[in-house]
C-alpha cells in the first residue's frame, strides 16, 4: 500500500447509517483459490485469476471508486491504464491485458493498491508526485506484488483475530486517549478511517512487494531504480506534509507497519543495481499527467490553511489556531494538541434533537455503551439554527468530552461536528462552531482548484523563479523541490519539463 498521507474529499452520508466500507477491505481481499494467485515470493508463477476473485473484486469495484472519490476519465486515466495494465501482465497472474482494471481516482490522498480480481488503482495525487513512467510502473507493480504474494490472504487472517478500531475511533483512541475506549466511536457515522485499513501490510510484506516490483519493471524493460526514487519521493513529500503541519517531530501513522523510509530507498536501489538501466520515458510521462487536479477537488471542499470551504455545499468553517485538517471521502478531520473533531453530514427528516440523538446513538465507549448527552441546547450561529450536547464519558487516562454540534441547513440537510477534548476544554472549538456559514454564490464560483501545469524551462529560468510561481503562500521552494524530485542545488537545462502547480 503506496500511502503516506494526504486528503480526499467531503462527500454527504446520512448520519446513523452504517458505513459497511470500513470493514469491507477486509472482506474483498479472500485468500485465492484454484491457484489464483502466484506463490508468496515466486513472482515467476504462471497463474490465473480465479472466477472467485473476479467476483468479489467486481463486487467491491464500486464501492472503492465512491471511497476515493471517483475515476478520474479522459486521455489521463487512459494512459495510466495502459501503463498500469503492462506492468501487471509482468506478474503472471492474468493471460491477457483485459484480465485487469486499472482506475485512475480522482483522490489527494497519495494512494494505491490493488485487490484479487485483477483491480489495480493509483491516485491522481501520487501520480501528479511521480516524474517518469517508470515511477508509474514502480507503484503500481508494488501494489500488483501485494496481490501476487497473497498478503490480502495474511493480513485477512491477522485482523480476524485483532478487531479493528472504528474510523474515527482509529484516529483518536491512540492519539488522545491512549487506549481502545473509543474503539467502535463513528464507526456507524464516518468511514475516513477505512483507507487506514488498507495499510496492515507487515514491514517484510512490504519489502517483498518493493522486490516483486523491481522484477517487473525489469520484465517490462523499464528502469528498476524507479521503485527507489518513487519511495524518496514519497518519504520526502510525506516529512513535507509533516512540518508543513507542525507535526515533524512525530511518528507518522503508517511508521509502525511500514520500514524505515530510508532504508526502504536504499535496500529498492541495492536490489535495483545503482547502475542499472531501463526506459524511464520521462517527457512522455509529463506531457501525459499535465493538467491533472492537484490537492482538492471544488467538488469535495477545499482545504487552505485553516480555512475549509465546500462550494459546490455553499458552506465554509474554520478550524481553530494551530490545528490542521485532512479532507477525507466522508468527513473533514479537525487534528491539534488540545482535541480532535471530524465535520460530516446528512439528511434531516426530524428535528435537531432528533438529528443529535442519532448520532450519538452511533458512539459507544469501549464497554459498548451508548453515550448520550445530558442534555441538548439551543443556538444559533450565523443565521443558522443550531443546537449541541455534551456528554462526558470515562476513559483510561481520566474523563473526557464527546460533544456534537449540529445545524439544520434548510432542505432536509444537516451538518455536524463530533468532537473530542479532555473534560472541561470542549470550549476550545467554540470558535469552529461559531465559524460555520453559508457562502454567497459569488464566493462558491471563486473557488478554483489547484492544477499540475507542466512547462518548458526557459533560459535564465532557475529553481528558484520558477518556485515562485507556485500556487501556495507557503514553502513554495520546498514544494516546488519535492514535486519534481529536485534538491535545492540542482541545476535546470533549457528544454526540460518541470512541473509547477498553478490554478
Amino acid at each position: 500500500m503506496f500511502k503516506l498521507g494526504g486528503r480526499n474529499g467531503l462527500k454527504l452520508i446520512t448520519a446513523g447509517s452504517v458505513t459497511a466500507f470500513a470493514f469491507m477491505l477486509q472482506g474483498c481481499v479472500p485468500a485465492a483459490s484454484g491457484g489464483g494467485v502466484a506463490s508468496s515470493g515466486d513472482a515467476s508463477t504462471p497463474a490465473t485469476i480465479s472466477q472467485a476473485d473476479k467476483a468479489e473484486g467486481a463486487k467491491a469495484h464500486p464501492q472503492l471508486l465512491q471511497e476515493f472519490g471517483g475515476a478520474v476519465t479522459g486521455s489521463q486515466a487512459a494512459y495510466v491504464e495502459k501503463v498500469g495494465k503492462g506492468i501487471a501482465m509482468q506478474s503472471g497472474l492474468g493471460n491477457a491485458r483485459s484480465d485487469f482494471t486499472v482506475t485512475l481516482l480522482n483522490s489527494s490522498v497519495n494512494n494505491a493498491f490493488a485487490i484479487p480480481g485483477g483491480y489495480v488503482y493509483v491516485t491522481r495525487q501520487l501520480t501528479a508526485l511521480m516524474n517518469n513512467e517508470a515511477q508509474l510502473a514502480a507503484v503500481l507493480g508494488h501494489e500488483v506484488g501485494h496481490v501476487a504474494a497473497r498478503h490480502s490472504a495474511k493480513r485477512q487472517q491477522a485482523a480476524s483475530r485483532n478487531q479493528l478500531l472504528g474510523a474515527l475511533g482509529s484516529i483518536l483512541s491512540g492519539v488522545l486517549l491512549g487506549d481502545s475506549a473509543f474503539g467502535r466511536l463513528g464507526q456507524q457515522v464516518f468511514s475516513q478511517g477505512s483507507q487506514m485499513l488498507t495499510l496492515k501490510y507487515s514491514r517484510s510484506q512490504e519489502l517483498e512487494a518493493d522486490d516483486l516490483g523491481i522484477a517487473y519493471l525489469q520484465r517490462a524493460g523499464y528502469d528498476p531504480r524507479a521503485m527507489s526514487t518513487v519511495l524518496e519521493s514519497l518519504a520526502r513529500q510525506n516529512a513535507l506534509e509533516a512540518q508543513l503541519r507542525g507535526t515533524s517531530n512525530q511518528v507518522p501513522e503508517w511508521a509502525s507497519t511500514h520500514p524505515d523510509p530510508a532504508s526502504r530507498v536504499r535496500d529498492a536501489l541495492a536490489k535495483a543495481g545503482a547502475n542499472a538501466t531501463g526506459i524511464t520515458n520521462r517527457d512522455g510521462f509529463l506531457t501525459n499527467i499535465d493538467g491533472l487536479i492537484y490537492g482538492d477537488d471544488p467538488k469535495q471542499g477545499i482545504i487552505d490553511g485553516s480555512n475549509f470551504t465546500h462550494p459546490v455545499l455553499r458552506l465554509s468553517f474554520q478550524a481553530p489556531d494551530g490545528y490542521y485538517m485532512v479532507n477525507g471521502t466522508q468527513a473533514v478531520s479537525i487534528n491539534g494538541g488540545s482535541g480532535k473533531a471530524q465535520f460530516s453530514g446528512g439528511n434531516l427528516s426530524g428535528s435537531l434533537d432528533a438529528y443529535i440523538d442519532t448520532v450519538f446513538a452511533s458512539l459507544t465507549d469501549s464497554n459498548q455503551t451508548r453515550i448520550t448527552p445530558a442534555n441538548i441546547e439551543k443556538a444559533a450561529v450565523n443565521g443558522i439554527p443550531a443546537a449541541y450536547g455534551v456528554a462526558r464519558v470515562q476513559a483510561s487516562n481520566g474523563p473526557v468530552d464527546v460533544t456534537v454540534f449540529a445545524y439544520d441547513f434548510g432542505g432536509g440537510k444537516a451538518y455536524h461536528f463530533v468532537t473530542i477534548t479532555q473534560a472541561g476544554q470542549a470550549g476550545v472549538f467554540n470558535p469552529m462552531f461559531k465559524s460555520f456559514q453559508r457562502i454567497s454564490a459569488a464566493q462558491a464560483g471563486s473557488v478554483k482548484p489547484r492544477m499540475l501545469d507542466v512547462v518548458t524551462v526557459k533560459p535564465g529560468d532557475t529553481v528558484q523563479s520558477l518556485a515562485g510561481r507556485m500556487a501556495y503562500s507557503d514553502a513554495k521552494l520546498e514544494r516546488f523541490l519535492v514535486l519534481n524530485g529536485l534538491q535545492s542545488n540542482s541545476t535546470l537545462q533549457a528544454g526540460q519539463k518541470i512541473k509547477i502547480i498553478s490554478y
